[in-house]
Parts: structure tokens; sequence; C-alpha cells
């Protein structure tokens, strides 16, 4: 069929024409548009679909701003279907909300909507000397988001409106300090257990396996000695610096940029500043915050009396252990590096002034002004080779989306090579040997892309040796595969796996000696709290017993306090087996600061957070009762959980 469509372009071109412009004539293009994105929903709510092209836009929308605020992610993690499953879920989630909120009659007020906006930060920074706001930014900033301000205003009233279903909810649990404190209690209780540890392992010199029952072993578990099907491949990277190398800039276009962008091209100034740091986070009660401050200003008025022992008092009193050491010295840095109120104050110092004391988010900070470093113009032939570099990026920019079509069609088009493609597009043509569909450990790029990999492995490439797809495996980078040379997965030769196959075989024989050996000790020691010898004690506690596998940490705090010495038994697989004994229940010995005195146990920061996680389950046990009424159901099937190979498993 494909190949009917290639040898005949202009053929199927014309009975395209005849088959689809009739039906813009009759439909229009709207109705047009809505039998393109026909198909199964991804999810519905209230009889309103979620549809494939508003989860795919969705999701790419929301890997941009997880890339743009995390540069090093690494991209696989948004590709995967794991990550485009969520980005299905917080959709169905808003539009659930959504429909709650008109259903319910919940709107937001003008005076609301006024509120919001003036306390936005990015709308408060447009705002004039006289307080008005500058229109003209304020569209602008919109503007960049795609919105005019009537759509961006209309967004902030949903959002708001939206927002009001839960906060019912999350803003009014309640929980005694009774029961707070019996949750909690239990939950850092910690309890003195002996561990008797069955491995694996140990029972290794008991199994000697015979040659005919390896062999009968390898038939029973082929799939454990497959080597997986390989393909050597290869690809074209499409993406702005493959765009940007084939650009071409005069002289004349890297003057007049110049030109235009002296102010901008200067450079921005930096200062020097030095600081003390008491430390005290905004979570913090009020009262350790407040004892902070005064020793801020403590160590203020004694360092205004004498300036020249600010190094000297940063080293002893300051608690940013990366600057105390040098007199708490913060070297040159530009507008945009510091938290703002620690900015502002130290662009509108003097050289020499100590500051007030200033609050951030980090505590208190006494700030000495050392040294200004002002912009400097530079010449045209300083800045050339920037110039030209940033020109250069800007026209790859515009130039990606109508490139980046033109690809796609080519790799299609010009299916059997990558020749054609790489010439017109001045690409390279790389190639990789021994590629699986599972990208190797810490792979990046198109080699660690399950969509990229995935396409590649697809029926048409495997078998007819076709260009795959351009696929988006990054912000602004498609990539296309062809194979070269396929070897199908296959069973590897018995002789050849032979000492894999004892191995495994041993383990597995060797996890099952372990768990009947501890069941057997389990119900022993049932019978007789003596029966079988223990090791020394230890103290378990949740989050504290790092060496402890955490199935038995759980299993260990499950037992029935008030009948110890209590037994129970964990099966870990194939690492083996634990037999736990649980002689006594320990209270805690968290040790909180509160108004500047110790407090053992509950402390009530505890209970604020038991609250709010109370008022959390209330809020989703609350939101699942609205996708209830509202028959609110993902139709796109759930990833399955990889399952760990043979290898892993085995270890």
């Amino acid at each position: 069929m494909f190949d009917f469509v290639r040898k005949h372009t202009r053929i199927m071109q014309f009975v395209l024409f005849l088959l689809i412009f009739p039906s813009f004539v009759l439909f229009g293009i709207d109705g047009y548009s809505r039998f393109r994105d026909q198909g199964p929903p991804a999810a519905v709510v209230d009889g309103q679909s979620i549809g494939q092209a508003e989860w795919d836009t969705a999701h790419k929308a929301e890997s941009e701003r997880v890339r743009a605020s995390m540069p090093s992610l690494d991209p696989k993690l948004l590709d995967s279907p794991e990550a485009k499953y969520a980005t299905l879920e917080r959709l169905m989630r808003e539009r659930v909300l959504d429909v709650a909120a008109k259903k319910l009659n919940i709107s937001t007020s003008d005076q609301r909507l006024a509120r919001d906006l003036s306390e936005n930060q990015s709308i408060a920074a447009l705002r004039k000397p006289d307080g008005s706001l500058d229109m003209e930014r304020y569209k602008q900033l919109v503007g960049s988001q795609g919105l005019t301000p009537e759509m961006f205003e209309a967004r902030v009233r949903q959002d708001l409106s939206v927002r009001q279903v839960l906060s019912g909810v999350t803003n009014s649990g309640l929980a005694g300090n009774a029961i707070a404190d019996a949750s909690l209690n239990a939950y850092f209780e910690r309890r003195e257990v002996q561990l008797l540890r069955l491995q694996t392992p140990a029972y290794a010199s008991k199994i000697t396996p015979s040659d005919a029952e390896l062999e009968q072993f390898y038939k029973d578990n082929p799939a454990m000695f497959q080597a997986p099907e390989q393909a050597n491949i290869e690809y074209l990277v499409l993406d702005q610096d493959a765009i940007r190398k084939t650009i071409v800039l005069t002289p004349e276009e890297l003057k007049a940029y110049y030109d235009q962008n002296q102010q901008r091209l200067a450079g921005t100034e930096e200062r020097r500043a030095s600081h003390i740091l008491i430390a005290s986070p905004k979570s913090a009660p009020a009262a350790e915050r407040q004892v902070a401050k005064t020793k801020a200003d403590a160590i203020l008025a004694a360092v205004k009396k004498a300036p020249d022992s600010f190094a000297e008092a940063a080293r002893k009193n300051s608690q940013d252990p990366g600057s105390a050491p040098n007199g708490g010295d913060l070297d040159f840095f530009a507008r945009g590096s510091m938290v703002k109120p620690f900015e502002d104050t130290v662009f509108a110092q003097k050289k020499g002034d100590i500051s007030e004391v200033v609050e951030t988010e980090f505590g208190y900070h006494i700030i000495r002004l050392t040294d200004i470093k002002s912009a400097k113009q530079r010449t045209f032939e300083e800045l050339k080779p920037e110039i030209e570099n940033d020109l250069k990026k800007q026209q790859a920019q515009k130039k990606f989306a109508e490139t980046a079509e033109a690809f796609t069609n080519s790799v299609y088009e010009q299916s059997d090579s990558f020749k054609g493609v790489a010439e017109r597009f001045k690409l390279e043509v790389k190639t990789a040997n021994g590629i699986t569909r599972k990208a190797k450990l810490g792979e990046r790029g198109p080699l660690g892309n399950t969509k990229f990999l995935n396409a590649v492995f697809s029926s048409d490439s495997v078998d007819k040796k076709r260009n795959t797809e351009a696929v988006e495996v990054g912000s602004n980078q498609l990539v296309s595969g062809r194979i070269v040379q396929y070897t199908a997965a296959r069973t590897l030769p018995f002789a050849e796996v032979k000492d894999r196959v004892r191995e495994r075989a041993v383990a597995i024989k060797g996890a099952e000696m372990a768990k009947k050996e501890g069941a057997e000790k389990l119900a022993a020691a049932k019978l007789d709290a003596n029966a079988v010898a223990m090791p020394e004690s230890l103290v378990l506690a949740r989050g504290q017993s790092q060496s402890v596998p955490p199935q038995v940490v759980d299993a260990a705090l499950r037992v029935d306090a008030s009948k110890l010495p209590g037994f129970i038994g964990v099966d870990l697989g194939a690492a083996g087996y634990v037999l736990v004994r649980v002689n006594k229940v320990l209270a805690s010995t968290a040790v909180t600061i509160v108004e500047g005195k110790e407090v053992k146990g509950v402390t009530p920061d505890d209970r604020k957070q038991y609250v709010q996680a109370w008022s959390n389950a209330e809020s989703v046990a609350y939101y699942n009762m609205l996708k209830e009424r509202y028959k609110a159901e993902i139709k796109a099937p759930k990833p399955a959980k990889k399952a760990a190979d043979a290898d892993e498993a085995l270890q």
C-alpha cells in the first residue's frame, strides 16, 4: 500500500484533492477538524471527552515548562509513559474541579480577582512610580503567554473559582491533640528487635545440581537466557545547533545588530558584597525567628561601631558555610543572582556601607558592600563572536519550525536512504551498533529515548528497513533512524550460558530453602519463645533503619505490642527470609527546641503537620467522590509497572 503511494505520488495527490475538497465544502473547516480529531477519548468527565490531541498538547507544554526550570533533567523521564499518564491525570483533575465549580455555582467576584492580581509579583513589578499599572508592559507580559489581558484575567478568575472547590475541605481539617498524639506516637515509635537473617547465598554450598537438572532448568526458563533483539542503525538529528551551522551572516547584519543593541551589549553592573547570616527559615516558629533577629541586631550594633571587624564577625557568627570562612565574602554578582530583598539592599548601597538587618527566606543578613564593577562598553570587534552566536541562535529558532516540517516530510518520502536528506539539510549521518529496545543505563540523547527506540524497532522499520518517522526527543530536536542490520532475539545455547544457568538455579533453590527454614523456625518460636537462637538486639524506627529492608521495619512495627515477645517472618523473595523477634516497645527520643526549651516527643509543629496531612487526606477523598459523581474515567491504559528482569531479581 505505502509502496504504491510513494511510486504514484501525483496520482494520489489528485485523488486526495477530490476526496478532501468536497468535505470542506459540505462540512466546513471546523467540521473537518472535528472529524480529524475523532478517535477513542483518553478520558471522560461528565460526558465531555479529553482527546489525544489535547493530552499531547498539555504534555508538551508541561515538558517544556519542566525542561526550562530543570535544564539538566534527563529528557527520558519526561518522555516516559508514566510521565505522560501523570499529565493525563492532571488534565482530568482540572476538568473535574472545573465541572464541580460550575455545578456548585462557585464564582469569583471582581474584587477577589482584583486582589489576587494586585498580589501577583510579576504584575506588581509593572507598576509605575505613581502606583498605576503600565498597560503596555502588562499586555506584553500576558501576550508572551499567547493571551490578551481579557483572556489572562478570565483564566485567573477560573483558577480562583476552581481552587475554592477543595479549599473548603483543605482549610477546615481538624484533629484533636489526643488523636494526633496517639497517631504520631505510633508513627515515631521505636522497637527493640532481634533479626535472624536467612540469606540466599548461605545455601549455595548445600546445592549441587546435576547437569541433567541444569539442562531441565534451562529448558523450563528460556526467557532468562535470551540475547535481546539488536540492531545496527543510522540516524539523523535535526536541532537548532544543526540549523545554526548552515546560517551565514554578512558583516552588515552583524554591525547593524551591534548598533541596535549597544546598551544591552554593554553588559551589566556587578557588585561585591560580604554578609553575616543568622539562619532562621520562614517555616521556623515565631519565637525562634525572634531569637535570631535579636542576635542579628546585636551583631549589627557591634560591626557598626567597628566596621573593620566585619570580616572577623562573619567568620565567628555567620551561619552561611560557603562564605563564613572567607569573612562573609560573596564575590561579584549581578542582578538576578540573589533573593530580591538581599539584592535590592546591595544595589541601593554605596561602597563601604553596612546595611540594617535584612530579612529573607533564609534568615537575617547584615550586608557590607565592598566593591562595584560598572558596566563597560565593548567594541564591535570584541563583541563580534558573541553577536554572531546570538544572531545565529535567533535565526535558528525562527527557522526550526519550517525546517522541521520539511525534514519530517523528507525522511518519509525518501524512506530507503538518508543520503538525500542529509545533503539537503547538511546533517551528519550518525551510526550506532548493538542498539536494543531498552536503553542502556545512563544513556542520553536519542539512543536513550524510549519513543525513538520504539520507532526503530517498529515492524515497518525492522521488516522493510525504512526510515522511522521524525520523532521529537527533546525541545526543538527531531530524530529519524533506520536499521542497517537486525538480529532477532534468540535463546543462547546451553553450553554458552551453563554457568549462568547454574547461578540462577542455585539462587532460586537457595531462596526456597531459606523460606522453608524460616517458616519452620517461625512456627517453633511461636510455640516456645526461646526455641530459636537469635542474634544481638537492635532498635528499629521508621526512617532511621537504613541497613534493614523497609518491609522488615514495617513488619516489626506491626507486631501486636500487647503480646511480647512477638514473632513475625518476612519473605524477601530472591534475597531470602528474615525472622523477626520484637522484645520491647520504646518511646520516641526525638528532641525539638520549642521557644528555647527542649521538648521530647510530639510538639505543636508535629501536630500542625498531622492536621495538614489529615486535611490532605480529606481533600483526596473529596476529590475521589467528585470523580465518582461526575463519572470521571481515564480510558487510556495505565502503563504497566516494569517487572525487574531475572538478573535484578536474583541479586
